[in-house]
């Protein structure tokens, strides 16, 4: 490329690169991968009849920051972010400026009781009803072939600082590696169970809720079946919880929600992959399908929701005004 040619591709590049950023991050909603949780969150419990939860963050920009991390870091939608900050520079915010974070999302579809755990979107739900409040973690889970199951089951033992022996399936997997895993890992560093396990009653007692030693692997499938945590998130809830705890475990990439003003959300994840690479089929919930046969829902939105799965609520019917 001459000269001229490279000057004049660099100065289209500059002049067009914001469209071109904001067109790439649209597409990478629409396809629907969803960004990570990466914090944990206590809300405040809506009320019986509400689903949708909320809290009012603030986010000071740092240097070398953009909406679109900042986004991520938060698990909120891009968009909604612009348009909660009407003109902030999305790809150069100022250092300094203190953003507002629009955090919302949907309770699964669950009893509002002890933890819930939905795989689809890779969160842990704590419920705390006599303090009203909800506490959400973000969780790893099985990797494929080793899917964490759905149950509903207990907490049966509490083993702080636990010791791991590996089964035979995961001895097993290792020495194809060229690796002969120790009958017995002792409790420390090199312990991959973290300080804190929780023993769910599910089974022989094979699944866990436990901490890690490794600086991955929260938010993703990579487990053996087991729930994952971030060391300081198991040791807060090790605390709090009891044995006899019920634990619910769900599997629930569509989520919504008709509130009290009529309005209807819908929050949709990306399904988990089968075994055979598969992607589980999207059930839509039952009661959508009667709000979708109403004349006043548009289905198109609703739809259009469902397959970006950006894990983001969206109002798709506004408010309904009665005089």
């Amino acid at each position: 490329m001459s000269y001229c040619a490279h000057a004049t591709f660099f100065h289209f590049m500059r002049t067009q690169l914001r469209k071109i950023a904001l067109l790439a991050v649209r597409s990478f909603l629409i396809i629907g991968v969803a960004s990570p949780w990466v914090s944990a969150a206590t809300f405040e419990l809506p009320p019986a009849e509400s689903r949708i939860v909320r809290r009012i963050q603030q986010h000071e920009v740092a240097a070398g920051e953009t909406l679109a991390n900042i986004a991520k870091q938060y698990d909120i939608g891009f968009l909604s972010l612009m348009a909660a900050n009407k003109g902030v520079d999305p790809f150069l915010p100022a250092e300094g400026y203190v953003l507002s974070i629009p955090s919302r999302l949907i309770l699964p579809d669950t009893p509002r009781k002890g933890i819930v755990i939905n795989l689809a979107e890779l969160r842990l739900y704590y419920f705390e009803p006599e303090k009203n409040q909800v506490h959400v973690f973000p969780v790893g889970i099985g990797r494929i072939g080793r899917d964490t199951p759905e149950m509903i089951t207990k907490i049966s033992q509490k083993r702080p600082n636990p010791t791991w022996t590996p089964p035979n399936s995961i001895r097993e997997e290792y020495r194809e590696k060229g690796i002969e895993l120790p009958q017995v890992v002792p409790a420390g560093p090199e312990n991959p169970l973290g300080d804190y396990a929780l023993r769910l009653a599910y089974g022989a007692g094979d699944y866990l809720i436990h901490g890690t030693n490794k600086d991955f692997g929260i938010g993703l499938r990579v487990s053996s079946g087991c729930i994952r945590m971030e060391p300081k998130d198991i040791e807060w809830l090790f605390e709090q919880v009891q044995r006899g705890e019920q634990v619910t475990i769900i599997n629930e990439p569509i989520k919504v929600s008709l509130e009290p003003d009529r309005s209807v959300f819908v929050e949709a994840h990306e399904p988990l992959t089968r075994s055979d690479g598969s992607k589980k089929l999207l059930q839509i919930p039952v009661e959508l399908k009667w709000w979708l046969q109403d004349a006043d829902i548009p289905s198109a939105k609703a739809k259009a929701v469902i397959f970006a799965q950006n894990g983001v609520p969206v109002e798709i019917t506004p408010p309904m005004i009665e005089f």
